[in-house]
Formats: C-alpha cells, sequence, structure tokens
C-alpha cells in the first residue's frame, strides 16, 4: 500500500481530521539517514504529523518544523508543503535506547523537554509566521498537540507512531489530527474522548493494516466521517546536481577559480536528504565558463 494522507469532517462539520499512512515515507528516512529505532521513531513521527500540518496549506505554501529538546538526538528539522512531500533529518541518527518502562521506544529520552518545537510557515509573505511552544514531553504527540492549542487556538488531539524491525527498518508509520471547531456540542467531545482513550495505538493501527480512512472511523465512528479528500505522501526533496551547479555558478568566477586552483573538485552535502554531490575540475571548469559568460 502506498502512502497517502485524508482530510475528513464529522458531526456537521464541526469536528476537521486528517490521517495519514507513513510507513514507506519513514522507511526513506530511515534508509537514507541510517537511523537507529529511537531515532527513527522521533524522527518519523515528526515527519508525520509534518505531513498533515502540511496540508492544512494551500497551493505553494510551505512549513518547517524545528525541534530541540536538549535531548541526546540533538535537532529534528522536517520540511514539508501542501502536496504531501516532506523531508527531514536528526542531527544524532544513531540515537537509541532500551525501551520505556511502558515498553515502547523512549523518544521522549532521546528529544529531551528542555526545549521548544517551532513551527514556521512560508505562506507568501514577506516574513513567516512563527509559532513556538516549549516541549512538555518530548513524545512529539503531546507536544504537537500542545502547538496547536497554543500557537493556533485550535482545540486539537495529535497521534503520531512508528513501529521499528529488529533489522532497524519499519514496519509500520502513521498518525492522525483531530480538530474541534468553536461551538462543537459537549455530547460531540465527550464521545471522541472516550473513543480516543479505547482506541489501540496509532501505530498498531497501521501495523494491522488499517487505513487512514479506517483510522478515522476507529476515533470518530464510521458513520459520522464525510471523506474530503485524499492526497498521496511521500519522502521528497528538490536538492540536484543542478541546483547544486547553480549555487555555486552564483558565487561568481573568483570564487569558482579558487575552488579549482585550491581543491580542484568541491563537495556539496544535502542535510535533508543525506544525498552527497561530486562536482570535479572539468565540472567547476564548464561553471567558471558560465560565470564569466
Amino acid at each position: 500500500m502506498n502512502d497517502y494522507l485524508v482530510k475528513a469532517l464529522a458531526y456537521n462539520n464541526q469536528v476537521r481530521a486528517y490521517a495519514v499512512r507513513t510507513t514507506e515515507t519513514v522507511s526513506e528516512a530511515q534508509r537514507r539517514h541510517h537511523t537507529w529505532p529511537t531515532a527513527s521513531a522521533a524522527l518519523g513521527r515528526s515527519m508525520t504529523v509534518g505531513v498533515m500540518l502540511g496540508a492544512m496549506l494551500k497551493d505553494e505554501d510551505k512549513l518547517t518544523i524545528r525541534i530541540n529538546g536538549g535531548g541526546p538526538i540533538g535537532t529534528i528539522l522536517v520540511d514539508t508543503n501542501a502536496k504531501g512531500e516532506v523531508r527531514g533529518y536528526v542531527k544524532n541518527p544513531q540515537t537509541h535506547f532500551d525501551l520505556n518502562r511502558i515498553g515502547k521506544l523512549d523518544v521522549a529520552r532521546a528529544v529531551g523537554t528542555d526545549g521548544s518545537l517551532i513551527v514556521s510557515k512560508d505562506i507568501g509573505l514577506k516574513q513567516p509566521f512563527v509559532g513556538q511552544v516549549p516541549l512538555i514531553s518530548g513524545e512529539l504527540g503531546e507536544d504537537f498537540t500542545s502547538y496547536l492549542v497554543q500557537s493556533e487556538q485550535i482545540p486539537s488531539s495529535v497521534g503520531a507512531g512508528v513501529i521499528v524491525n529488529p533489522d532497524n527498518s519499519i514496519q509500520a508509520a502513521g498518525g492522525f489530527i483531530i480538530q474541534l471547531m468553536p461551538g462543537t456540542p459537549e455530547e460531540v467531545i465527550h464521545f471522541i474522548e472516550r473513543r480516543l482513550e479505547a482506541i489501540p495505538s496509532i501505530s498498531s493501527m497501521v501495523t494491522q493494516g488499517l487505513t487512514p480512512e479506517q483510522i478515522l472511523g476507529q476515533i470518530l465512528g464510521e458513520d459520522n466521517i464525510k471523506i474530503l479528500e485524499t492526497m498521496p505522501v511521500q519522502f521528497y526533496c528538490p536538492c540536484s546536481e543542478e541546483r547544486v551547479s547553480n549555487a555555486i555558478i552564483s558565487l561568481g568566477s573568483e570564487e569558482i577559480a579558487d575552488m579549482i586552483h585550491t581543491d580542484g573538485h568541491a563537495e556539496a552535502h544535502c542535510h535533508l536528504c543525506n544525498e552527497h554531490y561530486h562536482l570535479t575540475k572539468k565540472d567547476l571548469e564548464g561553471m567558471l565558463e558560465t560565470a564569466t559568460s
């Protein structure tokens, strides 16, 4: 099954909901960055929530998430957009601990709580819209819930989970966001709260093969949901050798000539997708010609 996201409304449009399967997307991030299980869970949860937040944007809008709780994993950075494209990395990808006291990957220990979660939205204005909240648990689902409630003033519930295989590959990943619109009746709120307490973990539901639609059905009741849209989701990074070449050309002929005479080649590395680019002396000489023409 390919990864995809669903947008839905429920209870006469009083509840807005998103659910997503991100197993292949998180798998690609794990493969590129060689993350160990706890780091995979932290990055996977962040990317999963990030792609749902991105789905709330429009057209060419973009969103960047930066998390740093002072833990050994270091900074988590995620970029996403309104098209279901997401990329991300952790500063220390080989971070792993024993399971926590409830038998789950100890994401909170890796992330820490002495720091903040920052969401920056580029919606085409001169300056991005930036929301920042202190980390409250380091488990990330609760922290994103806090962000939506405090920064965007939307009562929300956020769930994200990643199951990692013994060989470090990703078995399952997915998530949901439930948001209450103004005026949602108390009986609807109580019903959703009870369902959230009773349902299995999100990673368990994905492992069992539940689709995003079925996940929302578990939370909101199948008969109460109106699916608005489905959207493919994928790990995507726009970096390329052409973009690297253009960036070097923009440095100007003097800088390129210095590269040729000093090193005879150039290296570039994209942190977000872990792609490496090697440009030979011949490549640089071609760029020098372009820069001077």
